[in-house]
């Protein structure tokens, strides 16, 4: 199942007001490609409804932390997932639900391993990453600021070359 892309306001010009996304798939129908396109699509929407357009570079960070955290709960977790986005002025936020009650922690560092990287990729686009361990599963979700971070901003610097 698939939420529209909506905005809570009477005229779709509330720039104050967030976009929401909302997306849910049955077990092994989930696929990356389809968090990276929900991504471009709300990032498409959001100029035309009074949000600022997101500099190409924090779009490609969203759409690989979007692939990424769904690309884990297809892997790691039997049974349906879902992802939502949520977009203010100041930041998108990706959260993906599965049914692991497991806590991610990330891999350290090894450059002859074959995959393994998601989570540390997720972290370094991300001012910041939550996770929420469930009774049924967790949620995760990664805080990415809309505006390019000024300079001498704690943040890390965008996973892909700029």
């Amino acid at each position: 199942m698939v939420v529209t892309l909506s905005k809570q306001t009477a005229d779709g010009t509330d720039k104050e007001t967030p976009l929401y996304y909302g997306a849910t798939w049955d077990d092994g129908a989930a696929q990356a490609a389809d968090a990276r396109r929900s991504v471009r699509a709300l990032l498409a929407h959001a100029p035309r409804t009074g949000h600022a357009m997101v500099p190409p570079a924090l779009a490609m960070d969203a759409e690989l932390a979007a692939s990424e955290l769904i690309t884990n709960a297809i892997r790691h977790a039997p049974g349906a997932c879902g992802m939502t986005l949520r977009m203010s002025r100041q930041e998108l936020t990706i959260t993906v639900w599965d049914s692991s009650t497991e806590q991610p922690t990330p891999k350290k560092a090894d450059p002859h391993r074959i995959g393994g990287h998601g989570l540390h990729l997720v972290q370094t686009v991300s001012e910041k990453v939550v996770v929420a361990l469930r009774a049924t599963g967790k949620l995760i979700t990664a805080h990415l600021p809309v505006t390019p971070p000024s300079i001498g901003s704690p943040l890390l610097p965008s996973a892909i070359p700029h």
